[in-house]
Order: C-alpha cells, then sequence, then structure tokens
C-alpha cells in the first residue's frame, strides 16, 4: 500500500478553506488515524490452511467430539487394508470402545502425541505394502512424517497389522517399519505387529491375529467383550419410491454425472471415459486369448510414460448381476441409498448413493471374488437351516476346523458370493445387507504397452483373459479382462468406453540413451517392453546415441503365443532390437525359461552390467519368473564376476538401490 501523508489528506478537503479551528481537529484526527494504522499491533497472519486444519483435519478433536478412544488407519491401495480398519473399528463396540476407521491421508498425523490426552485411547494401524516395499499413495505422508519426526510418542497405545506378500523382496516393508518407527518414538506396543501374507492367506493370518488381538486388547485396558457377538449394521437403507433420475449414480466414482461432462485432470476418483480404437488378438492359436487394446486419451490432457500403468474400471458381468437379483428374489431397479448411522463419520454411503441395485452389483461392488470370513459370519443369521448356518459361523472362526472348512469349501473352490447363494438354499439374506458387506470393485492396473513419444493420444494394453473352469464345474471369468475382451470396434456407430486413469511408476528407461538395457518380460511381460523399444527406435530417430537394447522374451510355443512377433523382428531387423532372445518353453522335450537363456549368454551379460553401466528391466510374474531370473543373476556374477553368493547378492541390492534392477512384476 502506498504511503501517505496529511498534506495528500488535507488536498481532498472540500472547498471553501475552513477556518483554523476546524483545521487544527481535522489535522489531530488525521494523525491518529495515521498512528492507528502504521503502529497498531497488527495480529498474526492466519493462514487459510491452517484454519482449514484445525477444522478439518484434527483427528484427535473428531475422536473427542464423537466419543471415540481407537482410531483405526489404513494405508490402502486396493482397499483391503481399509476393510480390515473397517472391521477392526466395528469389532471395537464388542469390547465396549468405540472405534473410528481412518484414511491418514485427511488428517494431520503430526497430531498423533496428543492420542494421550484421550482416556483409554489406542491407535491401530493397517498398513499394505506396495511396489518394491512402498508405502500405498494414501498413507505416503504419514510415513514421511514418520522419517523426519522426533515427537515423543511417550502414552501413545498403538498396534500395527501389515499387509504384504512373500513373492516381493521387500515383504511387509511397510508394516515392520511403521511399527518400529512408532516404537523408537517411545509409542506403546499394545501388541505384537502381525505379518499378513496375500500370497498364502491373508484373511487367515489376519482372523489369527485379530483373535489374539482383542484379547490382550483387553488385558491392556482392563475391559471385558460385552458378548455381542451378533451383527451390528453400519448402514441403514433408505428407498426412494420418487426420485428425478438425474440424481442417480449410473457408475460414476466420484462426481455425479462426471461421464456425461468430463473435466480434467483425471484420476482415481474423476477417470476418462477413453474410447477404444483397437482390439485385436495377438496369440495365433492355442486355447487362450491374449489381446491388444488401443484406448484414445485426445483431448483429455493425460500424459505418461513408457513404464507407467494404466489403471481401468471394470464393469461385473450383468448375467451374474442378474442371477443374484433372481436368487434374493428383487427388483434390481429399485433407487436406493445407504447412509452411515453413524452421522459423524466421513464415509457416507459405502458406495455413491443414491443409486440402483443393479449399478450397485454391477460398477461398485465385488460379486467375482471369494467373499471374506466377515461376511460369512454377518451372513450366517438369515440362513434358516440350523446346520448351514453352523458351517457358515464355523467357517468365520479362528478355530482349525473353521480354517479349514474355509479354505476348502471356500477358497479352493472358488465359491463367489453367486455361488454360495446357490449352494447353501437356505440362506436368504436382504439385498441390501449383502451390498453393505462387499467390498468395492477395484480398478484393474495394466502396464502400459506403448510409448508417448510414438503414440501421444493413445494408451496400449496387452492382457491375457482369465477363464478356467473351477473344483464346482463352474466356469470362473476375470471381470476385467472378460470385459475388456468385449469392447470390440465396430463400424456401427457404438463407440465402446472404458474409465481410466495413469498411475505414475518407477519402471523408467536410464536418463542416457546411450545406456544399455537389458529387458526380461516373458507373456504379456512383454508389455512395458514394447514401449520401451518404441521410445528407443524414437531416439534413434533423433539422431541420439542410443545403446544395446536386448530383449529375452518367453512364451509356450513359436506358433501359437509367441505375442508382438512382427514388430519385435522388425525392430530387430531396424537395428533398434540389438538382440531378440525368446524361450519356447514347450517346443521340445526339456523346457526353456527366459532364466536359462540369460545363463547361456552369461559373459556378454556380465560384461554390459559390470563394465558398461547396463540397466536391467524385468517384468511378469513375481513367484517364479522373477525370482528365477533373480537367481540366474546372482549365479552369473559367481561364475563369470567371481563373486561369492553374499558378495551377489549384495552386488545386485546396489544395482536396485541405484534403479539400475527394476521391476514390475505381480502374483
Amino acid at each position: 500500500m502506498e504511503d501517505f501523508s496529511e498534506e495528500q489528506c488535507s488536498e481532498q478537503t472540500p472547498e471553501p478553506l475552513l477556518g483554523s479551528l476546524d483545521i487544527f481537529l481535522f489535522s489531530l484526527i488525521a494523525g491518529l488515524l495515521i498512528y492507528w494504522f502504521f503502529f497498531r499491533k497488527k495480529p498474526e497472519p492466519v493462514p487459510e490452511m491452517k484454519t482449514q486444519q484445525i477444522r478439518e483435519t484434527s483427528f484427535i478433536e473428531k475422536m473427542k467430539k464423537t466419543n471415540r478412544n481407537v482410531v483405526v488407519f489404513y494405508g490402502s491401495q486396493t482397499g483391503t487394508a481399509e476393510e480390515f480398519a473397517n472391521r477392526l473399528a466395528k469389532d471395537a463396540q464388542r469390547y465396549g470402545m468405540k472405534g473410528m476407521p481412518t484414511d491418514p491421508e485427511e488428517y494431520d498425523m503430526s497430531e498423533l502425541s496428543r492420542l494421550k490426552e484421550i482416556p483409554n485411547s489406542m491407535a491401530v494401524f493397517c498398513m499394505a505394502t506396495y511396489g518394491e516395499g512402498d508405502p500405498t499413495d494414501n498413507a505416503q505422508e504419514f510415513y514421511d512424517w514418520m522419517q523426519g519426526t522426533d515427537d515423543d510418542l511417550a502414552g501413545v497405545n498403538f498396534a500395527v497389522f501389515g499387509l504384504g506378500n512373500k513373492t516381493y523382496e521387500h515383504f511387509n516393508a511397510t508394516g515392520k517399519y511403521t511399527d518400529k518407527r512408532l516404537a523408537e518414538l517411545g509409542g506403546n506396543r499394545v501388541f505384537d505387529l502381525g505379518l499378513g501374507d496375500d500370497d498364502s492367506n491373508l484373511e487367515e493370518d489376519f482372523i489369527s491375529w485379530k483373535e489374539q488381538f482383542w484379547p490382550a486388547v483387553c488385558e491392556f485396558f482392563g475391559v471385558e467383550a460385552t458378548g455381542e457377538d451378533s451383527s451390528i449394521r453400519q448402514f441403514e437403507l433408505v428407498v426412494h419410491n420418487d426420485i428425478n433420475m438425474n440424481e442417480v449414480y449410473t457408475g460414476e466414482m466420484g462426481r455425479l454425472k462426471s461421464f456425461q461432462t468430463q473435466k480434467p485432470p483425471f484420476d482415481s476418483k474423476n477417470p476418462f471415459l477413453a474410447t477404444v480404437t483397437g482390439n485385436r488378438k495377438l496369440n495365433e492359436g492355442g486355447n487362450r486369448h491374449l489381446m491388444h487394446i488401443e484406448l484414445d486419451i485426445t483431448d483429455s490432457k493425460i500424459r505418461y510414460d513408457s513404464g507407467d500403468h494404466v489403471a481401468v474400471y471394470p464393469t461385473n458381468d450383468a448375467a451374474v448381476v442378474n442371477r443374484i437379483g433372481e436368487r434374493l428374489g428383487v427388483d434390481l431397479d429399485t433407487v436406493i441409498s445407504l447412509k452411515n448411522l453413524d452421522e459423524e463419520s466421513n464415509k457416507k454411503h459405502p458406495f455413491p448413493c443414491p443409486t440402483t441395485y443393479r449399478t450397485a452389483l454391477t460398477h461398485y461392488l465385488d460379486i467375482n471374488n471369494t467373499p471374506r470370513t466377515n461376511v460369512l459370519f454377518e451372513l450366517a443369521q438369515y440362513a434358516s437351516d440350523p446346520q448351514e448356518q453352523e458351517n457358515m459361523r464355523k467357517m468365520a472362526s479362528a478355530s482349525p476346523e473353521g480354517k479349514a472348512l474355509y479354505h476348502s469349501w471356500v477358497l479352493d473352490s472358488e465359491r463367489n458370493i453367486l455361488a454360495i447363494l446357490e449352494d447353501l438354499p437356505s440362506l436368504n439374506p436382504p439385498i441390501d445387507h449383502l451390498c453393505e458387506l462387499l467390498p468395492r470393485l477395484q480398478a484393474r492396473y495394466y502396464s502400459i504397452a506403448s510409448s508417448s513419444k510414438v503414440y501421444p493420444t493413445s494408451i496400449h494394453i496387452c492382457a491375457v483373459v482369465i477363464e478356467y473352469t473351477t473344483k464346482t464345474e463352474r466356469v470362473f471369468k476375470g471381470v476385467a479382462t472378460n470385459w475388456l475382451k468385449n469392447k470390440e470396434v465396430t463400424d456401427n456407430g457404438h463407440k465402446h468406453t472404458v474409465p481410466m486413469y495413469v498411475r505414475r511408476s518407477q519402471f523408467r528407461l536410464p536418463f542416457k540413451p546411450s545406456n544399455p538395457i537389458i529387458m526380461i518380460g516373458p507373456g504379456t511381460g512383454i508389455a512395458p517392453f514394447m514401449g520401451f523399444i518404441q521410445e528407443r527406435a524414437w531416439q534413434k530417430e533423433q539422431g541420439k546415441e542410443v545403446g544395446e537394447t536386448i530383449l529375452y522374451f518367453g512364451c509356450r510355443h513359436k506358433n501359437e503365443d509367441f505375442l508382438y512377433q512382427q514388430e519385435l523382428e522388425e525392430f530387430e531387423r531396424a537395428g533398434v532390437l540389438t538382440q531378440l532372445n525368446v524361450a519356447f518353453s514347450r517346443d521340445q522335450e526339456h523346457k526353456i525359461y527366459v532364466q536359462h537363456l540369460l545363463k547361456k549368454n552369461k559373459e556378454q551379460l556380465w560384461k554390459l552390467i559390470h563394465s558398461n553401466n547396463a540397466h536391467i528391466y524385468v517384468c511378469g510374474d513375481a513367484r517364479n519368473m522373477a525370482r528365477d531370473v533373480h537367481t540366474a543373476f546372482y549365479e552369473i556374477a559367481e561364475e563369470v564376476g567371481g563373486l561369492t553368493h553374499t558378495q551377489a547378492v549384495d552386488y545386485f541390492k546396489k544395482l536396485m538401490t541405484k534403479g539400475r534392477y527394476s521391476q514390475d512384476v505381480w502374483s
């Protein structure tokens, strides 16, 4: 603001000129005003964000206001950790406590030290590990806070359950770190760290941990179970008999009508509807269907890099949805809302409401996977046959017999909710309670099979259609791959669309194109390498010096499932792909896999890695292939580099740390 003087003020005095007394009084008032303006005690500026944080992001104040003493934080990428957190918060009621499931991204986690202000309080953390030992997206800020803080957490009671997968090298890294770090900061561990393994039986691991966790909590706080083992509803049903259909959700993830009026930026809560412009079968023969899909992202402002993932939101099979409706005898087109009975909860509905049962079962709920034990426990009350009811409750228990029954009858037999309803004729749950209990249908992630340098307005997907017969003689169909398979490009004017967004990845080409790259990707693991090779070709066209580009690909038969054979051979002829090594596992008596070809070329590979700064990339199956490739590299380092096994392991760990050994694997 400009400075202003008495003279400037007096310039604006009205004509005629004032008398001396008037001028004196005027000058006095002006002087006082100037003094007040410059020398008054100015209040400290309060940043808008701070006010907002006090109002919205204090989980401590919310707990006090709503009389909660157990906060259950979740770091969740696919919804499982969130589901477990909801179950623990719900369980708290059975022990005379009040739980609050909480997304750490929505709150100021530096308030954790204040938890001791609430008597008999506790924080539970359900923390999934994602990628290469990373925290989930919604737990990243909390993880960063833990790393940087020196807050004193003395008097803060906590427990941690980690969700991981043993096929990955950094098994449960986030859960382990959270447990260790909270204790280092002085937190009081109420119960031992639980480690769930998705490669084995995550649900069983959680149940076993939970069965011991609650008695430990009771002992710690001196409380007892209330004996209420009955079902506790979290949502109430509201039926809308007279509603404007423009106010009803039809599959949108966040904003109502977001599919009709698309507005960037596009993300998990606001996916872009991409038109399918390509859909072709890649394999020549065999009983599988491997496909190449192209999605048009023109005008979306979506950017991607080679190695990123595309997330797609599939819909369930309409025939399965109809059969559930028929089995339960309901009109699926009834418009409903499920409203949280806890008015203070941030989660007002389990899925976007108001909507129809048909939309919920088609777009929002997972009806294809085997239901978890808590679903069986809650639904058991609706079985009129005592034996069926007893078996359902038994499967939800932590007893060895119950676990064995759940394992054989549900997991091994791959019974989804429809199969359970069909095989338990006396089970007739209200459809609204079923919708409350089923987990959300999650987005599916695919490694992008194109380069944005070559295809700036298109994203390519390479996937295998999942379809097989289960032990109960039912046909299991993968939700997303069968849905994508049917998105054919037609000439009749109807355009198929796919709700999608891009998720960034650390799977990146070297900064210097001159660095050699070694890519290992059998089956659909070839996907990101199609993008890498396209980009190396583009770099070459730009006149850049491009290093050796080596691919190790594997499939069953050369004449059946050699994916992208023509393109790869063309890249090889053009000198972009300096080496194309293919293992056809079943074209000869002894099976040959990519790791065998790696060992065959061990001298050349060791030279590239050890002397020429080569970057290694592995994509595909985590359980066997990635592990076997790892072992092959250890053996190469030992046999050619003269390293001991311990040195070899350490050598490749350092390459990973430097970003020269990258994996994009799944199990």
